[in-house]
């Protein structure tokens, strides 16, 4: 995946993890609040996963044009 597709999924993980946690507590459901607590976790990992290969991109960038600007 890319970047950005990281940061997207991790966006819907993390959302979809929010809505998961507040009905497992409308609904009394432990089990629910938990696995929301988890979705969420993971959605935020995907994103700072997708935050990392965009920098590392940027930099490797940055790299090439230097080595372009000495060529």
């Amino acid at each position: 995946m890319s970047g950005t597709t990281d940061k997207i999924a991790g966006g819907a993980n993390a959302a979809i993890g929010n809505v998961k946690q507040a009905v497992g507590k409308a609904v009394g459901s432990e089990k629910l609040q938990e696995e929301g607590i988890a979705q969420e976790a993971k959605g935020e990992a995907q994103k700072a996963v997708g935050d990392i290969k965009e920098a590392v991109k940027l930099g490797a960038n940055k790299v090439a044009d230097v080595i372009n600007k000495k060529l």
